[in-house]
C-alpha cells in the first residue's frame, strides 16, 4: 500500500472498496450542488472518503443560522462573510490535501448546469428547491451522469439515486442491470411555490440532515466504486422525530410511465421552459422574479400567508402578499403575486432575491 493511500486503510478493508476501489474514488469528479446543511456534510465526508475533485457550487454567503446543521463552517466564517463554496474549499484543504476543490460562488440554472456537469462522474443534489433539482435531473439524463437526490426539512428527509437510461444502454450500470427511473418519473411536477415548507419557515433539526446526506454520501461511494447491485432500488424516506423508515418501490415508474425527460429525452428544464427569470428593477432597490406556474395554476396564498406570518408583518388581499421580514439583519419586503411574480426589494442583486424567495416561499 502506497503511504497515499494510507489515510484511507479503514476504507479499504470493506470488501466493496479495498485498494482498487480507492485508486477509483481518488481519480473520481464528483459535482455537489449546493453548500448549506446537506451540501457541507457531502462535501466533508467526500473528501474524507477520498474522493479526487470535488465541484462545490453554491450562490449564497454564510449566516449565523447556518451554524446549527452545516458542518463545514464557524463563527469565523460568519464574521469574515465568506461565501459557502470558498469556506467549505477552505475547510477541506485542511481535512485532506489530496483533494482538488474548484469553489464556484454562482446559482445553478439551466444556462451552466450543463458546463458545470462537464465531466463530473456523479452529479449529488444538495439544493433547496425542485426547480433546480429537475434542471440536475435533466443535465444527468442528457449527458449520462448519475444524480443522487436527496432533501431535508424539518425532521424528515427524502434520498434517492438515479442511475439514467441512456440512448445505447452501454453505461457500467446498465450493463450491471441497475437503471433507474429519473426524478421526474417520480415526481411530474414541482410543486406549486409556497407548498413545500422550507427549513427557513418550518425549522429542520441538524441529524435529519446529517443521515439523509450520509446516505447519499455511501450511494455516490457505491457508484464511484462500481457496486452497482448494492445500490437501493427504492425511495428512502425517513422521519428520524417519529421514527418512521419508509423505503417506497418506484423502480416501475420507468416502464409504466411516458416520462418527458428520460423516455422521451425533451429536456424542458434544461431548455428553459420552466425556468424562473428575474428583473432589477430601476430605481426601486428591487428585484422581480417570475416563476413559471402550470396552466391555470395560482399561488395558494392562505398556505404562504400564515408561513410568512412568523417571519414578520404580512398585509394580504386576493391580488397579492406583502411581507416585512428580516435576513441576516438586513430588511426585506416581500411582495408575491397570485400569477407567480415576486418582488423582493431591499436588494439589486438577482442572487440576493432568489435566495430570499427560496428561503421564505420555497419552489
Amino acid at each position: 500500500m502506497t503511504q497515499n493511500l494510507e489515510r484511507y486503510h479503514r476504507q479499504m478493508l470493506l470488501p466493496g472498496i479495498g485498494e482498487e476501489g480507492q485508486k477509483k474514488l481518488l481519480a473520481s469528479k464528483v459535482l455537489v450542488l449546493g453548500c448549506g446543511a446537506l451540501g457541507t456534510v457531502i462535501a466533508n465526508m467526500l473528501a474524507r472518503a477520498g474522493v479526487g475533485h470535488l465541484v462545490i457550487v453554491d450562490r449564497d454567503f454564510i449566516e449565523i443560522t447556518n451554524l446549527q446543521r452545516q458542518v463545514l463552517f464557524d463563527e469565523s466564517d460568519v464574521e469574515n462573510a465568506i461565501p459557502k463554496a470558498e469556506a467549505a474549499k477552505m475547510k477541506i484543504a485542511k481535512i485532506n490535501s489530496q483533494v482538488t476543490v474548484d469553489a464556484i460562488v454562482d446559482d445553478v440554472n439551466h444556462t451552466n448546469i450543463e458546463q458545470l456537469a462537464a465531466g463530473c462522474d456523479v452529479i449529488v443534489d444538495g439544493v433547496d428547491n425542485f426547480e433546480t433539482r429537475f434542471v440536475a435531473n435533466d443535465a444527468a439524463v442528457k449527458l449520462g451522469i448519475p444524480y443522487v437526490y436527496g432533501g431535508a426539512v424539518g425532521t424528515v428527509g427524502m434520498t434517492y439515486a438515479i442511475l439514467p437510461h441512456t440512448p445505447k444502454g452501454d453505461s457500467a450500470w446498465e450493463q450491471a442491470g441497475v437503471a433507474t427511473p429519473c426524478l421526474r418519473c417520480i415526481f411530474e411536477q414541482a410543486p406549486p411555490p409556497g407548498m413545500n415548507p422550507t427549513c427557513d419557515t418550518a425549522g429542520v433539526l441538524g441529524p435529519a440532515v446529517s443521515i439523509i446526506s450520509n446516505f447519499q454520501v455511501t450511494e455516490t461511494i457505491k457508484i464511484l466504486t462500481g457496486n452497482f447491485a448494492a445500490i437501493r432500488d427504492k425511495l428512502l424516506s425517513i422521519d428520524i422525530w417519529e421514527n418512521d423508515v419508509r423505503q417506497l418501490k418506484v423502480a416501475r415508474a420507468y416502464d409504466i410511465g411516458e416520462c418527458e425527460c428520460c423516455k422521451k429525452r425533451n429536456f424542458e428544464f434544461i431548455d428553459g421552459k420552466f425556468a424562473s427569470s428575474t428583473t432589477t428593477l430601476c430605481g426601486r432597490n428591487a428585484v422581480q422574479m417570475t416563476q413559471k406556474l402550470g396552466d391555470g395554476e395560482k399561488l395558494n396564498f392562505d398556505v404562504i400567508a400564515k408561513r410568512l406570518e412568523a417571519h414578520g408583518t404580512v398585509k394580504a388581499n386576493k391580488f397579492m402578499i406583502q411581507a416585512h421580514i428580516t435576513d441576516n439583519g438586513e430588511p426585506y419586503e416581500l411582495t408575491l403575486f397570485t400569477d407567480g411574480r415576486a418582488i423582493v426589494k431591499g436588494t439589486k442583486q438577482p442572487t440576493v432575491a432568489k435566495s430570499i424567495y427560496a428561503k421564505y416561499v420555497g419552489g
